[in-house]
């Protein structure tokens, strides 16, 4: 592993701003600075040309301070096991430039500190803040750079683990579920054992998290399918039958509904301007023009991590759309949060309450400040306008039984327009033989276990399962993902996709 200094990490007017809060937190902070650093693993020494041409392309930023360096108070790098969106496009731009053999590069962040009199931060005074200076979904701090070298390691193939169920009963099964954060109900849990015991065999960890994903409420929605009794009188319709009542009322102008990633209703006759993918030449298709909607949440990344969770929402949607039929083009985005009181250090308000709300969760205001900045992100770095929005608050304290009730755990809405072809609304069977293509970047535990820990309750969780259960947000790497699917849909009739489907939390 080869370690190279970068430039300054953030403008001063975030410095300053980062300085404001970690000083409520720790009075005698009193100055502040943060420098980029890379970590480059790499196969072959580098020839002098090469060499020269890497601190070129490393030179990006504002210079940092050679007279300034000091041993950094603690070092933010990305997590072990993952590969970083920013490490995905800088290893590619420095493969281009004719640095093949630089297997990857990542990037962390040096944060120096200094108390009164030039004093470093102790290791007590350090944990107050550690959680302001990094992202725990995302990120991990060290003390030292050379335990960066954890982010190339090349780990064995986790081995198939069985789950006990013949010998131990219903309590392994139970312990599976709480140690691997699969949100089972003890009507699955009794499913499952039946299911397994009957087949005379122990479960695998695989399967029980495959099962615990795709038949997750966040996939499932059985809460919203579920018959429902209220005061002794069984309601004649599901959550989800309401929901179709607009549908069914009015179902001339919509032709795909509840059966897809998103939905399409009949548009108007356009000229739409695009390229053959034959020829590459750009010209004016007239056809209908469907358009396709979807809107959904994001509540649980985004109160465990703003920024990342509010992108990976955007980022969710945006797949939704382009997976919907056989190919689709996503166009506009919009996204709402609802939180409980900002309380706002500077501006308390008469009808705040002080915060009452899991350690684990991030607070109101923080997720106001990360959240949209992190789904407008996501919408900019795609190529997708993010047009509209909401914001709202709502916390009701002084109930009799002493209960505060809000939206501590955030509603985070994600949601958009595209437009589709007429020849593509529908998904087509598949024949026997028909090849699968799996597009895009690693998927990792991260994306694949988001559907049982969407289904947990606030704070009800490990808070190690809550950290790691949702994607990284690579607007990039779904921007390329969308270009294939461009050049696929523009083919019209002649369009290779008979069915498509976005691989999230349970997909």
């Amino acid at each position: 592993m080869r370690i190279i200094r970068g430039p300054i990490a953030f403008s001063q007017f975030r410095i300053e701003k980062k300085l404001a809060l970690l000083a409520r937190i720790l009075p005698g902070i009193c100055n502040l600075r943060a420098e980029f650093i890379h970590f480059l693993d790499v196969d072959s020494p580098l020839t002098p040309l090469q060499e020269e041409r890497l601190i070129e392309l490393l030179a990006y930023g504002q210079a940092a301070d050679d007279t300034a360096a000091t041993q950094p108070a603690c070092i933010v790098i990305p997590r072990p096991g993952m590969i970083s969106p920013w490490s995905s496009k800088a290893t590619d731009i420095l493969h281009h430039c004719g640095l093949a053999n630089l297997k990857r590069i990542e990037r962390g962040t040096c944060w120096y500190l200094e108390c009164g009199n030039g004093r470093r931060p102790g290791n007590a005074e350090l944990d107050l803040i550690k959680g302001h200076l990094h992202d725990r979904m995302t990120q991990i701090i060290i003390e030292d750079v050379n335990e960066a070298e954890c982010l190339f390691a090349v780990r064995e193939a986790g081995r198939l683990a069985h789950i006990r169920l013949l010998t131990d009963g219903m309590a392994a099964l139970q312990e599976a579920n709480a140690a691997l954060g699969l949100a089972l109900s003890g009507q699955e849990t009794d499913y499952l054992y039946e299911a397994f015991k009957g087949m005379g065999r122990d479960p695998t960890d695989v399967e029980l998290m495959t099962f615990a994903q795709v038949n997750s409420e966040h996939c499932r929605h059985k809460i919203f399918n579920a018959e429902w009794t209220i005061d002794g009188e069984t309601s004649g319709k599901s959550l989800f039958d309401l929901i179709r009542d607009t549908y069914a009322a009015h179902p001339g102008r919509v032709l795909s509904a509840y059966s897809d990633n998103s939905a399409v209703m009949r548009g108007h006759q356009a000229a739409r301007f695009f390229a053959s993918p034959l020829d590459h030449t750009y010209r004016y298709e007239h056809e209908d023009v469907h358009i396709l909607m979807k809107v959904e949440t994001h509540n649980h990344p985004t109160a465990i991590s703003p920024f990342p969770g509010a992108a990976t929402g955007s980022g969710g949607e945006i797949r939704d759309e382009a997976a919907t039929g056989c190919g689709s083009k996503p166009k506009a985005g919009l996204t709402g949060f609802t939180v409980s009181n900002l309380n706002i250090p500077a501006l308390p308000q008469p009808w705040e309450s002080p915060p009452d709300k899991p350690g684990h969760i991030a607070s109101p205001l923080d997720i106001m400040l990360e959240g949209p900045i992190g789904a407008a992100a996501y919408n900019n770095e795609f190529g997708r306008p993010a047009l509209a929005g909401y914001f709202r608050t709502f916390e009701q304290a002084g109930n009799p039984s002493g209960t505060t009730w809000g939206y501590h755990k955030p509603i985070m809405l994600a949601g958009g327009y595209g437009v589709i072809r007429p020849g593509h609304v529908d998904k087509n069977t598949l024949p026997a033989g028909t090849k699968i293509v799996v597009l895009g970047g690693p998927a990792m535990l991260i994306g694949l276990g988001g559907g049982a820990a969407s289904s947990v309750a606030a704070g009800a969780g490990k808070q190690d399962l809550d950290f790691a259960s949702v994607q990284r947000d690579n607007a990039e790497m779904q921007r390329r993902c969308q270009e294939v699917i461009d050049q696929c849909w523009a083919l019209g009739e002649a369009n290779p996709i008979l069915s498509i489907h976005d691989v999230g939390a349970g997909g």
